[in-house]
């Protein structure tokens, strides 16, 4: 699916990029990244399917994601860290 074709089903959602991100839990710069490649992975494409037809449904689906408990994923990169590790 492109990044514009998934734009489109975000406002068939009623969802913005900020608001899609926040309510599946992944990082809006890694759905910002999609539109340079043009092209958005399978998984996302199809949320974002499911979200616009629960919407034109009259779904709630936004209370049913917030039930998930999703988590977060936290950067596990080496970035600034406070603490060095010792080298042995």
């Amino acid at each position: 699916m492109t990044f514009i074709e998934f734009k489109k089903l975000l406002l068939d959602a009623e969802l913005t990029i900020p608001k899609f991100t926040a309510l599946i839990k992944v990082s809006e710069k890694n759905i910002q990244s999609y539109k340079k490649k043009e092209q958005v992975p399978n998984a996302i494409a199809a949320v974002a399917a499911c979200f616009a037809k629960m919407n034109q449904e009259g779904i709630d689906y936004k209370t049913l994601i917030g039930e998930l408990d999703l988590t977060k994923k936290e950067k596990k990169g080496a970035g600034f860290s406070s603490k060095k590790k010792e080298k042995k």
